[in-house]
């Protein structure tokens, strides 16, 4: 089991910065891969950015080069750098965890936090 708390949301106005914290705990060894999603009101949760555990990266062409992945080197904190924030970015963000077990793969998601930008 993986449980992740995600925080450092709030309201920041356009142009902005933000830096959002997930907190993993549990069987974080066996955690494979990381990553934020996104999502809206009657929209599908959406992508944000991924970080395997051999670091390399993917980014929503919504975010790249505005935001920045990266895991502690403990790595039981991912973090997720949002600078130059667009109201468009407004959302609640979720961090999720792929994880294997001898059971098998099982994706953990935190209860996200709301990021709001102002215009």
């Amino acid at each position: 089991q993986v449980q992740l708390v995600e925080s450092g949301g709030g309201l920041v106005q356009a142009g902005g910065s933000l830096r959002l914290s997930c907190a993993a705990s549990g069987s974080i060894g066996s955690i494979s891969h990381m990553g934020w999603y996104r999502q809206v009101p009657r929209q599908p949760r959406e992508l944000v950015a991924t970080l395997t555990s051999s670091g390399d990266t993917n980014y929503a062409d919504s975010v790249k080069g505005r935001f920045t992945i990266s895991r502690s080197n403990t790595k039981d904190t991912l973090y997720l750098q949002m600078n130059s924030l667009k109201p468009e970015d407004t959302a609640v963000y979720y961090c999720t965890a792929n994880a294997g077990f001898m059971t098998g793969r099982y994706d953990y998601w935190g209860q996200g936090t709301q990021v709001t930008v102002s215009s």
